[in-house]
């Protein structure tokens, strides 16, 4: 299996991860001196349990929240994927009181691996306009 090949797979089972919030799997595909910013921490968060914990910060404001491969490009160091996210607005979610608006919102990130084929960076498009829109906040 060639890189690209193998970096397709793992964005499968990265799907798996964030969609079942894995412990196992999440220090399996990625480093754990890996940094994601994201707008639930003004610090960056580290490895696995860091990317999980926006997991876990999308469903608390989206308790049924989903994340679905669209379409995905590959090559040997990074992976850029267009994610179709869908939930419930069930709880307090940025200080929005829960709406009950179900959401469908697409969404695109990239991802970057290491020599050891664990996920190192995520960049991600701006997608809280479109769950700002879908809550009826805009």
């Amino acid at each position: 299996m060639n890189l690209k090949e193998r970096n397709i797979e793992l964005m499968k089972k990265f799907e798996t991860m964030i969609n079942t919030a894995d412990k196992k799997l999440a220090e399996e595909l990625i480093a754990s001196d890996a940094q994601f910013y994201t707008p639930a921490s003004p610090k960056p968060l580290y490895g696995g349990k860091g990317y999980l914990s926006v997991v876990h910060w999308m469903r608390s404001g989206f308790s049924d929240v989903q994340w679905h491969i669209k379409d995905m490009i590959a090559n040997d160091d990074k992976v850029a994927v267009h994610w179709d996210l869908t939930g419930t607005h069930d709880g307090e979610f940025l200080e929005i009181a829960p709406t009950g608006k179900k959401i469908s919102v697409s969404v695109m990130n990239f991802y970057y691996f290491n020599e050891q084929g664990k996920v190192i960076n995520d960049i991600a498009a701006e997608g809280m306009i479109g769950i700002l829109r879908g809550i009826g906040m805009m």
